[in-house]
């Protein structure tokens, strides 16, 4: 084409064409579009949003459409209630459904107007991704993760926590006002409790640190140390940072942990899906501390009231015993004061009759000592007569045995050295013997010995 066939136009010119075009096809229409935003830029003075809506291929992230766009007046109010409902700021790489108006200028070129903000298409997005990772979870990890009617139950949830939550693990980022404030608790807790902390840091915002949040996870774990609880902290947010908790491997890491996890993430609309995989969730890090307290107040108050029905219980039986006690020694001192007077009844009874009859005995003793003499001097007679036969007797049997008697029966004894001999082996020939008869003695001597 030869430029010098038709008169040349002004960029101007050709511009206010363009805009007549526009005009004339899309003024006075609005769309509603869906497009990921980019390039934000917020002018707080002018309560000016400026950006642009973007359209990427799914599969290769690929750009597709771009157009720059921009909000102000009660669009920007609409910014702002969109923000307060759902939780999410309007910010770069955030998906949307917007109301625009197609505008051409000639100064800033081809914008789009922002007009409103479906506030139920973020959140339902939101609670899209939400619901086909909880069911991919129970889907693909049935041996660890369950659902009874709203409520999910858990490898983890089912931990029994100790008497004692003492030495804790901390998964937070290190810039977190809500760690701090999770310390602060701690620390300054009423009851004057010790706890040992050890801090994993990390980010914990954006979808992309899930993998180093999960790391360390990993790393309280293959710590080897033996943590009474693993507690997962952030402080408040846009409901997009908290994507990050709804991560599919995050959770299902978080539902077999075997260390008991207690969530205190900031938010205070919806649960998160590390909230019910894991053992108890607390809206806060403050409320998270503020659970570890009470826990161990709880154990603190069971002790206390053991002891109080420990002592109840002790001043009842000694009370129960000290009545019995009491009750047996009535008993006692009544069986022995009546004892005791039985027996003085029975000594007064028995002084009476030693002092009333000593004569009695006396004189009874007498007479019977009067018959024993009378008995004697009768007896003695009778006594004596009888000894002096026995005497007569045995005088007769003496003489009758009396050598001199054997003797003059014609015996003779048989002496050798004037002792008597009664053994017949002692005697040998040539032998002198003494021969006494009952009236000579005779000397010999042996001439032979025969054994008859």
């Amino acid at each position: 084409m030869n430029p010098q066939s038709n008169s040349p136009l002004r960029l101007s010119d050709l511009a206010q064409q363009i805009q007549r075009t526009i005009t004339g096809v899309f003024g006075g229409q609005t769309y509603w579009i869906i497009a990921d935003v980019s390039s934000h830029n917020y002018k707080a003075q002018t309560n000016y949003h400026y950006f642009e809506l973007v359209e990427k291929d799914s599969t290769s992230s690929k750009i597709l459409a771009k157009i720059a766009g921009r909000a102000w007046g009660n669009a920007s109010v609409n910014i702002s209630n969109f923000e307060h409902a759902t939780g999410q700021k309007f910010k770069n790489d955030i998906n949307v459904l917007v109301q625009v108006s197609v505008q051409y200028n000639p100064s800033f070129g081809l914008q789009l107007n922002l007009l409103d903000i479906d506030v139920n298409f973020t959140l339902g997005q939101f609670e899209q991704q939400r619901k086909a990772t909880l069911l991919r979870l129970l889907k693909e990890n049935a041996d660890f993760i369950q659902k009874s009617g709203d409520v999910y139950h858990t490898r983890n949830s089912s931990l029994k926590l100790l008497p004692v939550l003492q030495k804790i693990a901390v998964i937070s980022s290190d810039t977190s006002a809500g760690y701090l404030d999770f310390r602060h608790t701690l620390e300054h807790n009423a009851f004057g409790y010790k706890f040992i902390i050890d801090d994993y840091f990390t980010p914990v915002q954006g979808e992309a640190n899930a993998k180093a949040l999960l790391d360390k996870l990993i790393a309280v774990y293959q710590s080897g140390k033996n943590y009474d609880a693993l507690v997962l902290i952030r402080g408040g947010g846009a409901q997009t940072d908290f994507l990050i908790f709804d991560n599919y491997e995050l959770n299902r890491a978080i539902a077999r942990f075997p260390i008991p996890v207690i969530t205190g993430i900031g938010h205070q609309q919806n649960e998160t899906i590390a909230d019910l995989m894991a053992h108890t969730a607390t809206k806060t890090p403050t409320k998270a501390a503020e659970f570890l307290i009470a826990h161990n107040r709880a154990f603190e108050d069971a002790v206390i009231n053991h002891q109080k029905n420990i002592l109840i219980k002790t001043q009842q039986l000694f009370a129960l015993h000290s009545k019995n006690l009491s009750g047996i020694k009535s008993l006692v001192v009544k069986d022995v004061l009546t004892l005791l007077h039985a027996h003085q009844h029975s000594l007064l009874q028995l002084s009476g009759v030693l002092v009333a009859n000593p004569k009695i005995t006396i004189s009874n003793k007498k007479k019977d000592l009067s018959n024993l003499a009378a008995n004697l001097k009768t007896y003695q007679r009778i006594y004596f007569s009888n000894k002096k036969g026995y005497l007569g007797h045995y005088a007769a049997i003496v003489k009758l045995m009396s050598p001199q008697n054997i003797l003059n029966k014609g015996f003779a004894i048989l002496k050798v050295d004037d002792k008597i001999a009664s053994d017949a082996s002692l005697i040998e020939p040539g032998t002198e013997l003494t021969i006494q008869l009952a009236a000579t003695e005779l000397k010999t001597t042996v001439k032979s010995k025969k054994t008859i």
